[in-house]
């Protein structure tokens, strides 16, 4: 078990981490998920060491490890590592490097060293290449090799640092394959990955990280399908998003529409969609709501997925309800009906920006 509060890291330029909190479990395969810079090889640096955090607490098995008094050694026998980059010795053979972290830190005598390594070869599918060294192995080889140097420690949990980014596309399946097998068998695994579909296959928990904390914690089922919290849903269905504010009579028309052209021309979303949106926000924004009586706050958000190429327009305004629906039928309905379907109206209560439209854009 490993418990984590409150756990920062600060550099002097940036804060990658800036509030973790969270419990891991025997037996959990976590994938961590989320933006670059977001903090999440980060993290697993912070667990396992090689960085020291600026604040908070990490136990582990009750043991608190940011104590000075801890024993480091020993607590890193518990935690494996894998990084993106493999980090073999490239002096010693694929089994050599499998020996050494053995005798050196665990006390085993060569023999030991040496049966256990073959048995973790053979687990990953390279016995037979236990006396090449690491240059004439291929990425995906070196990977397996790094994973059961990993292993040989008999770690209660696996850290997993991109293990395939540094892959070519052929070999990422062969590493795929034996962390799964890993999973099967219970190890105990966190891994940093842009593999969703990996992430979501592999693991019985999901970290989105952002914002310097871990987001949104859930199932696979839960993140990957029904995301609960906006940065989650943005990232999971790859949406690129435009608000604008409006909130004062006199806002800036021509400016609004350089926003959406910029916006639709940066995200190379199609000219038709691209029409369409500009279309509602003139129609629905400028022409309906924007004129009516009463104190103006209203926000316009257009979200354009590169998942599906599909595109969502929603706009949050005070006041009135208004659906467009079942209002009067005039022109700038009509052309709004023609550019959007699954068009609905929510009606909220008292505060600001209480009444909600959405409707997807026709494609």
């Amino acid at each position: 078990m490993i418990e984590i509060r409150h756990l920062k890291k600060e550099y002097p330029s940036a804060t990658p981490l800036r509030d973790v909190n969270t419990d891991i479990r025997d037996g959990d395969v976590i994938a961590v998920i989320g933006p670059s810079g977001t903090g999440k090889s980060t993290l697993l640096r912070c667990i396992n060491l090689l960085e020291t955090p600026t604040s908070g607490s990490i136990r582990i098995d009750g043991e608190e490890i940011l104590d000075p008094a801890c024993d480091v050694n020993l607590i890193r026998r518990k935690l494996g590592m894998v990084f993106q980059s493999f980090n073999l010795f490239g002096h010693l053979t694929a089994i050599e490097n499998i020996m050494k972290p053995q005798m050196d830190l665990l006390g085993r005598s060569k023999q030991e060293a040496y049966d256990r390594a073959v048995e973790l070869l053979r687990r990953v599918g390279l016995v037979q290449s236990a006396l090449k060294y690491p240059d004439e192995l291929s990425g995906g080889q070196k990977q397996r090799v790094a994973i059961a140097r990993a292993l040989c420690m008999d770690p209660g949990i696996i850290l997993f640092d991109e293990p395939t980014s540094a892959l070519d596309p052929a070999m990422i399946g062969e590493v795929q394959a034996v962390i799964r097998d890993l999973a099967r068998a219970g190890k105990t695994m966190m891994i940093v990955t842009h593999e969703m579909s990996f992430a979501r296959s592999i693991s019985n928990r999901v970290f989105y990280m952002d914002n310097g904390e871990i987001y949104e914690d859930g199932t696979p089922e839960q993140i990957f399908t029904n995301p609960q919290r906006e940065l989650t849903r943005r990232f999971i269905y790859k949406l690129k998003v435009l608000e604008i504010e409006i909130e004062e009579a006199s806002f800036d028309v021509p400016g609004a529409y350089s926003q959406i052209a910029d916006y639709c021309a940066r995200n190379q979303i199609p000219p038709k969609t691209a029409m369409r949106i500009r279309l509602v926000f003139e129609e629905l924004v400028q022409q309906i709501l924007f004129p009516r009586p009463g104190e103006i706050s209203l926000r316009f958000r257009a979200e354009y997925s590169e998942a599906d190429e599909s595109a969502a327009i929603i706009v949050e305004f005070s006041g009135e309800p208004f659906d467009p629906e079942t209002d009067e039928t005039r022109l700038p309905l009509t052309m709004i009906r023609n550019a959007a379907i699954d068009i609905r109206s929510e009606t909220g209560r008292d505060g600001t920006r209480n009444n909600r439209i959405c409707m997807r854009i026709r494609s």
